[in-house]
């Protein structure tokens, strides 16, 4: 509410009255100004205090030391060495006692590990504490293999702070664009760049589920000559971030829910996370926004190093941005639990990372039993993808569902638009029995079989060799499967070759198996489902009575 002047002077009030005269404002002021000596003296000075700085000596005595301490825990490796002949380390932790077939693989790197030393020091406390009688780390030592690689460009970590190596490329990114041949998925210096020669090799001996990189804060910030002792001092932090990179948000596991788990994790400790895009309530830049790009959030998708073990293995990536080590390591937790667990849409314990391609809500999925299993099969899968045509029957109708995958440009041949002509192309192919499917298509209302054509078939696909999965999901939480069947031919309940159903995210999950040696012989997979749900759903609108009877009149 404003109120006018002449209120005050009616009422024989005057501004000077109400706020003192100039001179004792201006006096309140300097006062102020003096105070805040006073105020600040009040303050902790973290900066006073010094961090201890590791060496390279012990850091690699250390490595040592958890090697011969644990030797049923610990695998101690150097897996390179840099242009400078330093070596590149590597600690493997999972528990020997236990078969490593149905573990999964979590790689933990720093990639920036050399200014950004919370990272590295993260990486560490991490490491001591799944050594440790935890309960929690006993668990995770016997469900995965963690693999941690601490400081991939040694030079930087203990010599100068900065992030290039001898040769000036830095490992986090490779040295951008232009040293990497995404069409081939290989880093064209690796001459230049043995740090990240040697991640890469061990992202390919591990294929692992789930990638996260631990960064922290920043001495890169400080030139050279303006360094000194702020390498050592108390307090320097930075907001923290979880799962992705301002730079680069590619970088970001593909589930929001993951970021999520990390973030309640920390949130748990005592730590919030800064949630980039969504706290700055900006949308994404593309290409066609750039006419509207201040509008649009600052972070621009790149290409990483990281992002490697995506590309090659369909394994998820995530950045964690530490400013205290105990809400790195809280967060760190928060993500490994996932993999100790069933995700919210599987039966079996393990990282979500099992879709491997998608169109309207079916997915290619890999099999098996046991996490090597799977892992193969993800692989596989994976790197053929692109040659995989699919479609369905539409528009999608209650109590049915179709998932239709081909193999290669000579199996791609078979699909239609026309329900009737596929019918027809399908009926010469010896593993399919057309009959079953004409009545499946005939009993149901659709018109069409829409159809994603595979981005890749300028030449034909191999069998496939470690299995091959498809997953339907039916939006009832209790339906009756009726009839179940893969190319016309019914299957029965099995986790190696027929179906599995279970709850998951609201949907009943129906998975259909297909085992290696049934997948060799097959390049068309056509899976249909009947079901009867367990609510009866309807949908229309009517106008009220009024509007009837007035439109009557």
């Amino acid at each position: 509410m404003t109120i006018p002047l002449r209120a005050f002077l009616v009422s024989g009030l005057t501004i000077t009255s109400l706020l003192g005269s100039a001179s004792s404002f201006g006096q309140d002021a300097a006062k102020a100004n003096t105070d805040i000596a006073a105020r600040l003296a009040t303050l902790p000075r973290p900066w006073d205090q010094r961090i201890h700085r590791l060496t390279e000596e012990e850091f690699e005595t250390s490595l040592t030391y958890w090697a011969e301490t644990y030797p049923k825990l610990v695998t101690h490796e150097i897996i390179g060495h840099t242009l400078g002949g330093r070596p590149l380390h590597q600690l493997i932790i999972t528990d020997s006692e236990i078969d490593d077939a149905d573990k999964q693989h979590c790689l933990i790197t720093s990639l920036h590990g050399g200014p950004e030393r919370t990272g590295t020091t993260t990486s560490m406390h991490a490491i001591e504490w799944l050594l440790s009688d935890d309960p929690e780390a006993v668990d995770t030592r016997r469900r995965q293999v963690l693999v941690f690689i601490p400081i991939i460009n040694p030079e930087a970590f203990f010599d100068n702070d900065r992030f290039l190596n001898r040769d000036g490329i830095d490992p986090y990114t490779g040295g951008g664009p232009d040293h990497w041949d995404l069409e081939n998925l290989v880093h064209r210096s690796e001459d230049k760049a043995p740090e990240v020669k040697a991640f890469l090799e061990q992202v390919d001996r591990f294929r692992p589920e789930v990638h996260v990189d631990l960064h922290g804060t920043g001495l890169q910030e400080y030139r050279p000559d303006q360094l000194g002792d702020r390498t050592r001092y108390q307090g320097q932090t930075m907001f923290e971030i979880t799962g992705s990179a301002y730079s680069n948000y590619a970088l970001r596991p593909w589930d929001w829910r993951v970021t999520e788990a990390m973030i309640n994790a920390g949130m748990e400790a005592g730590f919030p996370s800064d949630r980039y895009e969504a706290d700055a309530q900006r949308a994404f830049w593309g290409p066609v926004l750039q006419p509207a790009a201040p509008l649009t959030w600052r972070g621009r998708p790149n290409f990483y190093t990281a992002q490697m073990a995506y590309a090659r293995y369909h394994t998820m990536i995530a950045a964690l941005e530490v400013g205290w080590e105990a809400s790195g390591l809280a967060r760190l937790k928060g993500l490994l639990r996932l993999g100790n667990a069933n995700w919210s849409t599987e039966n079996r314990p393990g990282y979500p990372v099992d879709r491997v391609r998608s169109f309207t809500g079916h997915f290619v999925t890999s099999v098996g039993t046991q996490a090597a299993e799977r892992r193969d099969s993800r692989v596989e899968l994976w790197r053929r993808q692109p040659k995989f045509t699919q479609a369905i029957l539409y528009p999608q109708t209650e109590g049915r569902d179709t998932y239709f995958v081909a193999l290669g440009k000579e199996a791609a041949v078979f699909f239609d638009g026309e329900p009737t002509q596929m019918i027809q192309r399908l009926r010469d192919r010896p593993e399919i029995d057309a009959d079953s499917l004409e009545k499946f298509f005939a009993f149901g209302p659709e018109v069409q079989v829409a159809v994603d054509r595979a981005p890749k078939l300028d030449t034909e696909s191999a069998p496939i060799e470690h299995g091959i999965g498809f997953r339907l999901r039916i939006p009832y939480q209790k339906p009756e499967l009726v009839d179940v069947r893969l190319n016309g031919h019914a299957l029965s309940p099995s986790p190696t070759d027929g179906y599995e159903s279970f709850p998951g995210n609201g949907y009943t999950q129906l998975q259909i198996n297909v085992p290696p040696e049934k997948a060799k012989s097959l390049k068309l997979f056509l899976v249909t489902c009947a079901y009867r749900p367990d609510v009866v759903r309807e949908y229309g609108w009517e106008p009220p009575a009024a509007v009837k009877a007035r439109l009557k009149k």
